[in-house]
């Protein structure tokens, strides 16, 4: 420990002994005890004052489960011991261990720069890695709405400290405490494994990811008061695989009475059957054996074992095994008809704010031969472009001449259509009309439809796959994005930024998101509201779905 760490440690300590404990969390301004200093039912935790930026308080890396390694590793999350000592939430917990991609974290740690391109298909994160993240406007409010985001990622890439999930601007915003979550991703948290079955019903699920969000709500709901949040109304929201990850909540047993809404962006039901998880875990043992010079997943399952989690992810990426299954329909923590369990009426009075970006299948190039640069070289001309100044790269640069021009019949913008409606539309629909069809009458649904990047980025991604995300958190800042965000477009982008988070400000308060700045009527399910914006102005319709 550095020696300044050392030393608010030891002030923070001494500061919680001077004030009541039971008071720590409650007197805010009012007292003398520090706003950051928290004491949560694990132990006290120090964060960060950020009142002369974005007039928030964070607390930051605070694990809310025991680290998932050695033993732990392929088991049912377990809550984190507690401590006694002052923790110092200053700085995000470690990404997950992952596969390298767009979306994870750079090598050299939680952050987002230059050097995720040195990880791609690289391993990455680490893991030890369940934290959460606490965010507050820097007020002496009580009783705020709570609002627990998963990210996404395939559920096997992703990581909380993504500068587009940091919650302070949205805490401000919405007047709520944000809580975004790590959990363990790829073949650590979806892994229906080959040795014989533990009897725990939920560690031989193999759904550990979502057990680590079910973890993390619980330690939401019971420490909602410490940071001046509701227990009673916490709403989950999350974005592509983080919603599928919300659906998937909605219907677990173990989730019941842990949040009251539900916001899932970009993503429906969708679940995995047990046998498909097994095979999948059988091949990697498989492989195991095979480099060892053995046969068989039953002799590579003890070697998985004992792999570090660098060496799994490497073995993953050479076999081609990176993809895991995720989100398995195993009958104990998700139920095996998972469809069956959203349409029994059990979550007719659970609000569900919905939503896609009209182009979706922008983001997902690579699966039909799109990209004419390697991932690396196009995240590092996506990193290096200047929105202010968008000279240098064309669309022939970034797309291959089979789908030019973009919108002729073939075309980039016919193709990449089909890819949004092949992966996303067909669960977001099936999903809401069977929440609908159970007697739910508050299900809402968004487009966004925001495609004002400079060019050739407009054409190349437009409205694509996670575009909305920094609208809601309202982050313009460096992020994987920071290519479409200009000057120009700042006064209609930040404009509409707003009137998203306050669609979710009243929605987490009253299970509507109608306000007075959308100018329609936000109808029932299917119909829909489209967020858009020119470079000055705010352009909001009613539509329906598709």
């Amino acid at each position: 420990m550095t020696t300044r760490r050392l030393l608010t440690a030891l002030a923070a300590a001494l500061a919680l002994v001077l004030a009541p404990t039971a008071a720590v969390a409650d007197r805010g301004h009012e007292g003398g005890a520090s706003p950051l200093l928290r004491q949560t039912t694990l132990g006290p935790v120090l964060g960060v004052d950020d009142r002369r930026g974005t007039g928030t308080y964070s607390w930051l890396g605070i694990p809310y489960a025991e680290p998932p390694v050695d033993d732990l590793r392929w088991r049912a999350t377990v809550p984190h011991r507690p401590w006694s000592t002052v923790l110092d939430a200053d700085e995000y917990g470690d990404g997950c261990a992952q596969p390298g991609r767009f979306f994870s974290p750079s090598p050299d740690g939680p952050h987002y720069d230059l050097e995720v391109r040195d990880g791609l298909r690289q391993p990455v994160g680490e893991e030890d890695c369940l934290t959460l993240n606490v965010f507050r406007p820097s007020t002496a409010a009580k009783r705020l709405p709570v609002v627990v985001f998963v990210h996404g990622g395939s559920n096997v890439v992703g990581y909380a400290a993504d500068p587009m999930y940091d919650g302070r601007a949205l805490a401000e915003a919405a007047g709520a405490v944000v809580v975004t979550v790590n959990y363990r991703l790829g073949l650590f948290g979806w892994f229906d494994g080959v040795r014989a079955d533990t009897g725990d019903p939920l560690t031989d699920s193999g759904n550990f990811g979502l057990l680590d969000q079910i973890e993390a709500l619980r330690f939401v709901g019971d420490n909602a008061r410490a940071f001046g949040g509701d227990p009673g109304n916490v709403t989950i929201m999350g974005e592509s695989a983080g919603a599928v990850n919300v659906w998937a909540l909605m219907v677990a047993p173990d989730a019941r009475g842990l949040f009251d809404k539900a916001v899932p962006m970009s993503g429906g039901m969708s679940t995995t059957p047990p046998a498909t998880a097994r095979a999948y875990a059988a091949n990697l043992a498989a492989a195991a054996a095979e480099e060892a010079g053995l046969s068989g997943p039953e002799a590579g399952a003890p070697l998985l074992e004992a792999m570090s989690a660098d060496d799994l992810v490497a073995l993953a990426l050479r076999h081609g095994l990176d993809a895991t299954p995720a989100v398995i329909a195993d009958g104990a923590v998700v139920p095996a008809d998972p469809y069956a369990a959203l349409g029994d009426g059990s979550l007719r009075d659970v609000p569900v704010l919905a939503g896609n970006t009209t182009e979706e299948g922008k983001l997902f190039g690579s699966l039909v031969g799109a990209h004419r640069p390697s991932d690396y070289d196009r995240f590092t001309m996506q990193y290096e472009f200047d929105p202010d100044r968008p000279t240098g790269v064309t669309v022939e640069d970034l797309l291959v001449d089979r789908y030019l021009p973009v919108d002729a019949p073939g075309g980039w913008n016919e193709v990449s259509d089909e890819l949004t409606e092949l992966v996303f539309m067909g669960i977001a629909e099936r999903s809401m009309d069977t929440l609908q069809d159970s007697g739910n009458r508050s299900v809402y649904y968004y487009q966004f439809a925001w495609d004002n990047e400079p060019a050739p980025f407009d054409d190349v991604y437009g409205a694509v796959h996670a575009m909305d995300l920094p609208f809601v958190f309202g982050n313009f800042d460096r992020n994987v994005f920071s290519y479409a965000f200009s000057e120009a477009n700042e006064p209609g982008r930040l404009a509409l930024s707003d009137r998203m988070a306050g669609a979710l400000r009243q929605f987490i308060r009253t299970g509507s998101p109608q306000t007075p700045a959308i100018p329609v009527r936000w109808g029932q399910w299917p119909a829909s509201v489209v967020f858009d914006a020119d470079d000055r102005r705010v352009r909001i319709t009613a539509g329906r779905f598709g």
